[in-house]
């Protein structure tokens, strides 16, 4: 019930998604720019909830390659994609009264012949450069292109939903959301009553300005990586720099995929964000109809 545009590589080439195509350059398979959009006719909302959803489907590491058993779960770090998808889903067979668009960057992350390398300058779609510090914080660099597209929608609130660091992981394990961004006290309040009602709990970090500190660079714009510590925020003050509206960011890398069934979360994909996102955008909706009320 909702409509679906996918951009191939050319017409990304066009947009000049530099961060996408990086990442795509050591894969023999093209990117796609995915685009969702719920726009039913009574729609509340003045500017649009926009999800961006990072959708690696697979992680080497690239160049930086993972070792150990780090890759063995790789094949859901699209896990922020599906949690979009499954989302826009859900609200279109419930006729949610809502525009919602979900943005998806998708490609896999490789150590081909002419992939991206550690040092490399990357200009963004917002003409932004960053200095690649390490090939394997490449989520970041593909959702970079898709939270500055989405300011074309001029959107009341974007909420971005990765796998995006180890650190969120070590953090909270499999039990919490890592949460942070710079939207108002009410989003997260909804997030976080959405959270407790579907078992899917967010657990809101620090998101202070000193954190930028971290990932400035000597001879870019940003650099995509600021070393181990606090590298949940880093990434995510990371993203916040790529757009001038409200902003929120999801890390699932704790609760996306498991070793093992917990209860009625199943071993590997578990779903996570899908009810997160569905209940937070029923409150939303439900906050206009109070106004109007």
């Amino acid at each position: 019930g909702f409509k679906v545009d996918v951009l191939n590589k050319g017409k990304i080439e066009a947009l000049k998604m530099g961060g996408l195509l990086a990442v795509n350059k050591g894969s023999v398979d093209p990117p796609v720019f995915c685009i969702l959009e719920w726009k039913p006719e009574n729609y509340l909302n003045t500017g649009p909830v926009v999800l961006t959803g990072k959708g690696v489907t697979y992680d080497t590491g690239g160049l930086n390659i993972k070792t150990g058993d780090y890759m063995s779960q790789m094949k859901t770090d699209m896990a922020g994609a599906a949690a979009v998808a499954g989302t826009l889903y859900a609200i279109a067979k419930t006729g949610l009264p809502l525009h919602v668009i979900g943005l998806i960057p998708a490609t896999d992350n490789r150590p081909g012949g002419n992939a991206y390398t550690q040092g490399d300058i990357i200009t963004m779609y917002n003409r932004t450069t960053v200095e690649v510090g390490n090939t394997d914080a490449e989520g970041r660099i593909i959702l970079a292109d898709a939270i500055s597209y989405a300011g074309n929608y001029s959107p009341e609130i974007i909420i971005n939903i990765a796998t995006l660091t180890g650190s969120a992981a070590m953090t909270f394990g499999n039990q919490a959301v890592a949460a942070m961004g710079n939207a108002g006290r009410k989003y997260f309040s909804m997030l976080e009553e959405a959270g407790y009602e579907v078992y899917e709990r967010i657990a809101e970090l620090p998101f202070w300005e000193e954190y930028r500190e971290m990932i400035k660079s000597e001879i870019a714009d940003i650099k995509n990586i600021g070393g181990r510590e606090a590298g949940a925020i880093t990434a995510g003050k990371f993203l916040e720099s790529f757009t001038k509206f409200p902003f929120i960011h999801l890390d699932i890398a704790g609760t996306a995929a498991l070793k093992k069934d917990d209860y009625y979360r199943t071993r590997e994909g578990t779903g996570s964000g899908v009810r997160l996102l569905s209940s937070f955008l029923k409150k939303l909706a439900g906050s206009y109809t109070e106004k109007i009320s």
